[in-house]
Parts: C-alpha cells; sequence; structure tokens
C-alpha cells in the first residue's frame, strides 16, 4: 500500500501500488516522500473523499517494536520499529572515564546530592525507546487517518499470575491463566528444556520442587522440559535431579519484560494524548495469534494485540516496512584514550556543502573509478569529498565530490527499508503451545 496526501497535505487512504502509479503517469499526484513512499494528489481534498478512519495496533518490544495498521479486518500497514541500541554502554563508558579522571587523578567532592530527578524520570535508554515510538506514531498520522490505537503494554501481567518478582498476589483464575504462565515460561527459558535443552519438541511445565515434596504453583518454583526429562525427573527436586542453579535461575527476573513494564505508563499517557488508547497483555495477544493461525513476527503480534483483533484479516500489504531509528548525532566531541582524555577532538559543524551525514542522496559520477550513478546515504567530509553507503552501512562509493550528489531526503534520524512479508507459518509454532503436566 502507498500512502496517499491531498493537495493541501492532509492524509486520505492508502492505495494499491498500481494505483498509484497511475496516477502519476496520468500527472494527478506527485511524489511527496520517497522513504516511506508518499504521493500526494494535485485536484483533491480531504472534504470530497470519503475517509474510514484506521486503528493502529503496536506490540513494544526492546530491540523491535511491531506496528500494524488496520480498517476493520483489512491489514492495510506493517511496520517493524528498530530501536536504537548502544545507549546504554556509551553512557557507562562516559561515566567511567569521568569517574577515573575525578577520583584517581584528582579529588574532588562528590555532588551526586544536588542531582534531583523529575516525577517520572527514566534512564536514558528507556526514554530514548518511548520517544521512538511516539514519533513513530505522529510520523505515520501524517500519512494516514487515525483515530484509535491499540497497545501491548505489558509483556506479562503480573497482577494475574504468581510471580517471583512480585509476591503474595492471589492466582486469579480466568481464560488468560494458561496463556500467561506458559508464555512466562517460554521467554524465560528460552523455548527450550531446561534439563537437556532440546528445542522444536513439545514442552511441559515441570515444577522444580514437586509438589509431593511440598512445592507450590508460584511461577517461581515452575520450569518447561520436555517428556522425556520430566518423567526421569520424576519425584526428585531439580538439585538431586543434577541442575542446583535451576531455581537460581528461576527466581531471575525477564530483562525485556521488565524494560517494557518500566517504560508502559509513560508510553500509554503519551499515546492518550493523541488518540483513545486501548490495552491487552501479552498473552492475550499471543492468543490471538494461535487462534488465528499466523507465524510468530512482531508485525503479526501488532495485529493481534487486544480486544479489538477482528476474527480474520485480509492482508492488504505485502511488504514490511522498517524503520531503523538511528538518532541524529552525538553530542560527544572528543575521542579519549585509555585514561579518559582527549587524543582527538571532533568537529561541531554538521553540515558541509548543504550536506549532512544522512542524506539520501543520488550520485552521478562522469568520469574516474567510481564513475556512473550511486544512490544510498551521504557521509560528509569538510573537503567535500563524500562516500556514498547503502542500508547495511557499506561503502558503495567512496570520495565522491559534492558536486556530483543530489539530495532526494534529508535525514530525520531514521534509515527505511522494506522486506516481503513472509506467506507461511513459522514451523516453531506449533512448538508453542505447551502443555501442562
Amino acid at each position: 500500500m502507498v500512502f496517499v496526501l491531498d493537495k493541501h497535505k492532509k492524509p486520505l487512504m492508502p492505495c494499491t501500488e498500481k494505483r498509484a502509479r497511475l496516477l502519476l503517469e496520468s500527472g494527478r499526484a506527485v511524489i511527496h516522500k520517497i522513504n516511506p513512499f508518499v504521493i500526494r494528489l494535485k485536484d483533491v481534498t480531504v472534504d470530497n473523499c470519503i475517509i474510514q478512519p484506521c486503528r493502529i495496533k503496536i506490540d513494544p518490544g526492546s530491540k523491535v517494536t511491531g506496528i500494524a495498521i488496520l480498517q476493520g479486518e483489512k491489514v492495510l500497514l506493517l511496520v517493524e520499529l528498530y530501536h536504537k541500541q548502544g545507549i546504554k554502554k556509551s553512557l557507562d563508558d562516559r561515566r567511567n572515564h569521568r569517574r577515573f579522571r575525578r577520583n584517581k587523578l584528582r579529588y574532588r567532592e562528590p555532588r551526586f546530592d544536588n542531582r534531583k530527578r523529575e516525577k517520572g524520570w527514566l534512564p536514558l535508554s528507556l526514554e530514548a525507546r518511548v520517544q521512538q515510538v511516539i514519533n513513530t506514531v505522529k510520523k505515520l498520522a501524517k500519512y494516514i487517518p487515525i483515530d484509535n490505537i491499540s497497545i501491548e503494554y505489558v509483556k506479562f501481567d503480573t497482577q494475574l499470575m504468581q510471580n517471583p518478582e512480585i509476591s503474595g498476589v492471589e492466582y486469579q483464575q480466568g481464560e488468560l491463566q494458561g496463556y500467561e504462565v506458559r508464555e512466562y515460561l517460554l521467554v524465560k527459558w528460552g523455548r527450550k528444556c531446561a534439563y537437556c535443552g532440546k528445542e522444536n519438541v513439545p514442552l511441559e511445565v515441570e515444577h522444580i520442587v514437586p509438589k509431593s515434596r511440598g512445592g507450590t504453583d508460584r511461577v517461581s518454583n515452575l520450569t518447561i522440559a520436555c517428556h522425556e526429562c520430566n518423567q526421569k525427573k520424576g519425584n526428585m527436586t531439580a538439585e538431586e535431579f543434577g541442575y542446583p542453579d535451576i531455581q537460581k535461575q528461576a527466581k531471575q527476573p525477564l530483562k525485556d519484560a521488565a524494560m517494557i513494564n518500566a517504560t508502559r505508563w509513560k508510553t500509554y499517557n503519551l499515546l492518550k494524548e493523541m488518540y483513545p488508547v486501548e490495552c491487552g497483555t501479552g498473552a492475550l495477544t499471543k492468543k490471538n495469534r494461535i487462534d488465528r493461525n499466523l507465524p510468530k513476527e512482531h508485525y503479526c503480534d501488532a495485529c493481534c494485540v487486544g480486544q479489538s483483533t477482528p476474527k480474520e484479516f485480509v492482508f492488504k500489504a505485502d511488504y514490511i516496512l522498517e524503520f531503523h531509528a538511528k538518532g541524529r548525532g552525538t553530542r560527544q566531541r572528543t575521542l579519549l584514550n585509555k585514561y579518559g582524555f582527549p587524543r582527538a577532538y571532533l568537529s561541531r559543524q554538521k553540515e558541509y556543502f548543504n550536506f549532512q551525514n544522512g542524506d539520501y542522496v543520488k550520485a552521478e559520477v562522469p568520469k574516474g573509478k567510481y564513475k556512473g550513478q550511486y544512490t544510498g546515504y551521504v557521509a560528509v567530509r569538510k573537503s567535500g569529498y563524500f562516500d556514498i553507503r547503502d542500508a547495511n552501512g557499506k561503502n558503495i562509493a567512496q570520495g565522491i565530490s559534492y558536486q556530483y550528489c543530489h539530495i532526494i531526503q534529508r535525514y530525520d534520524g531514521y534509515k527505511y527499508g522494506r522486506r516481503k512479508r513472509h506467506i507461511l507459518l513459522h514451523p516453531s509454532d506449533a512448538m508453542d503451545g505447551v502443555s501442562c503436566a
């Protein structure tokens, strides 16, 4: 599907690629943006069209967030947002250098008591993830009419299950009882037997300390095992079975789930300021996906978020748009040696010859080693001789004069791509539904 705007840049309903091509060839439309591809009609306004508002569904993840735009049962658009990585490592390196300089080389009175955090403060790595989701929703809302949002606000609803992170909560019986516990265990134990490590086999929920030996049904006492290991273990504890570290691992919280739990309310509150928001749990998402026989993909999970999920889907989107959050540069102005002192200084100027890093350009080189046409992302230099890179950051042309480069699209902090949507089911889907022993 192709985004469509009216002549006043107001969003209209998307159209097929064939329809967009005919509109462009007839002169009724012009290209408004390349990535993502958007056309603008010259002779149509939103007042003259029938608008059917759509629902945007979001499946947050620590590394990849799945997004789907639905109009009833029709899936119009599929997006995967790849979050920027390495923020925490950069902050840790900076802090370590700073502490070394202050404590090892010169003494300074501590000033940590002067630092105050506002209510709702989040670590920068989590704050960046929240803002990337919000910015992507705003970006999509410019190109398609949206009236509702569905979001998976927590991977596991810890209030509906006994778990090692929250004690004293009664286990509430309900339709999602099995899905909550089993999905939690599958993710925690990597979808493989906790004892022998077998994958892609039917797995069973197993008690680390058997109930006949005083064990409970709390999730801190549960793991998953293949049928052979479950039968062989019998009435023994995990320690007696030769796995003393199983109990310790069972009590460790999930890092990715903890990240989503930490950011869920801020994301929800910011989205609520924009549109009505429907929430759902990860277990409900999985139940909807399995009931509809969809593969385990981020975009399929997004389609199945919340109670508003239709019984059947009609996929109009054959491609998945990829949004890679890269940021707009760095505030770091120096390169440091191993002692944390400057060894080189970076320029404060970001733009040279009206180009900056990340601009999507077309280069027409008339002569030399790289004679030909190149399209990609530019890496600028003060000398005026730039490199052209593909979406993966690999150089496809080096030392190209800025005079041969023409901007197609300005850099906005994201890199874009697309890939064909998978049709067949994921082979491990049949193994996701574990049984209770």
